[in-house]
């Protein structure tokens, strides 16, 4: 009985800790774009990133991290300044969402 409660809290929790919705992201990602491309494929240069296929959690760590000041860069520290964070949850469904076009070379 214990562990089925515990389960059943767990999924309940889960649920409202749910990741983010990516058509929101995608309508709140075109002040993205311009650095990282419509799709998070299409940097502006070799020092922005490509978003696209990344990983949710890490999407959602770093937006969270340049908020807080635990990473470091003054235009993502601006970019991030007025994002709530189901904005950030969004944004992040959004790119992990993306098929990226990063490849391994062998």
């Amino acid at each position: 009985m214990n562990r089925f409660l515990i389960l059943a809290l767990a999924c309940f929790g889960a649920q409202a800790f749910a990741a983010g919705d990516a058509d929101s992201g995608k309508l709140k990602s075109q002040t993205c774009a311009a650095c990282h491309g419509p799709d998070g494929n299409s940097p502006a240069g070799p020092d922005f990133p490509r978003l696209a296929g990344q990983y949710y959690d890490y999407l959602l760590k770093a937006l969270r991290d340049y908020k807080s000041g635990a990473r470091k860069n003054p235009i993502m520290s601006g970019q991030v300044g007025g994002l709530n964070p189901q904005d950030m949850a969004d944004l992040a469904a959004f790119y992990s969402r993306q098929k990226g076009s990063l490849h391994v070379i062998r």
